[in-house]
């Protein structure tokens, strides 16, 4: 081999070698974390892809059995990430009225997690099955990134009753990767009319 074309793969080894190093875990030795376990690359993606990446690993366990344990962020199908991601999960109180239904935050945790091990949040004080009355629900939604803005909430503001299910609580966004509603089973309070914000003041 003539010395140009040694000097020309030495200097492709060399660009390789740069490449490794400052692309980070997503490209170390071919997708391995630092103790040698694979990992999946997720620098970069949208928020969209970070919720369709959470959605599988979101899970609501039955608060009959499970205690106060609202929901389980466990491990997605494939190699859990190189980075963690941001993950953002929220809690509103839902009153049930006869004049409709108020839907109030009460909490929001936000963690970070890889997919390598289960994570468990529990409910707001107050709020587990066991604690509430039949005039309050509890909807639960789990998102990667920010908080959400006061228009990515739901824009419904009919009345939940014992029937009513996650899909009357769809969210305005979709980074939204999971929601899960535990609706109120009675109507209780004075009546009125209808409340001005339904989700009340203090949501961004």
């Amino acid at each position: 081999m003539s010395r140009p074309q040694l000097a020309h793969g030495s200097l492709t080894s060399l660009v390789a070698a740069l490449t490794l190093l400052t692309t980070g875990c997503a490209e170390n030795a071919v997708g391995t974390r630092a103790d040698g376990d694979t990992c999946r690359a997720g620098g970069g993606w949208s928020a969209e892809k970070q919720a369709r990446w959470l959605r599988p690993a979101v899970s609501f366990p039955d608060g009959t059995t499970a205690g106060d344990a609202a929901v389980v962020i466990g491990s997605p199908t494939g190699e859990p990430l190189c980075e963690p991601i941001t993950v953002q999960v929220e809690f509103w109180e839902a009153d049930a009225t006869s004049a409709g239904t108020d839907l109030r935050p009460v909490r929001r945790v936000r963690l970070t997690t890889d997919g390598s091990r289960p994570r468990t949040i529990r409910f707001p004080a107050g709020l587990s099955p066991t604690e509430r009355d039949g005039c309050t629900g509890v909807l639960t939604a789990a998102y990667p990134g920010v908080p959400l803005k006061q228009t990515e909430l739901p824009t419904a503001t009919a009345r939940l009753t014992p029937a009513s299910t996650t899909a009357d609580t769809a969210f305005d966004s979709s980074r939204v990767a999971a929601r899960h509603l535990l609706p109120p089973t009675t109507a209780c309070g004075a009546s009125g009319g209808p409340t001005p914000n339904p989700w009340g003041g203090d949501h961004p």
